[in-house]
């Protein structure tokens, strides 16, 4: 599916990403593990993370960096190219239980969000710096990060 390209000409610093909501389940977290194979009891083992002084089990912190990701690069365009990619990881998440076999519980519901913070030329590139995070249900900033992105020039 071709994406809406976007262009550095139309881009202007404060310019908000379309956010990008993200749930995650134990099950998202299952198979994060089976194809990444981060398979740290914290992640999966909810006794284990108790016994850690954890209040339960956490979502992968490269899980919500691929969300970040996911974010720039559906917003840039086929065109555009990621140039750096860098975030943090300061707050825990939790997954939502699972309701049944194919549903899960009621629970909590991420915004991933990126604003245009720098729009510059460097050399042949026309970029632009996107400040990104994930956002959990009270508002906070649980894993900062930031993207320079090279987009096309009408000209």
């Amino acid at each position: 599916m071709t994406k809406k390209q976007v262009y550095w000409d139309d881009i202007e610093i404060g310019t908000q990403l379309p956010p990008l909501a993200k749930i995650a389940t134990t099950q998202t977290l299952v198979k994060w593990a089976g194809a990444t194979g981060d398979f740290l009891p914290p992640h999966y083992d909810e006794g284990f993370a108790k016994s850690q002084g954890l209040p339960g089990v956490l979502v992968h912190g490269l899980l919500k960096q691929a969300w970040l990701i996911q974010l720039v690069t559906d917003w840039m365009g086929d065109e555009g190219s990621l140039k750096r990619f860098s975030c943090q990881y300061r707050g825990m998440d939790f997954p939502r239980p699972m309701k049944n076999f194919t549903e899960p519980q009621d629970g909590e519901t991420w915004q991933c969000k990126g604003k245009i913070t720098r729009k510059y030329v460097d050399g042949e590139d026309h970029c632009v710096d996107v400040e990104v995070g994930v956002e959990n249900g009270k508002g906070e900033i649980t894993t900062p990060g930031m993207a320079v992105v090279v987009l096309l020039a009408r000209g």
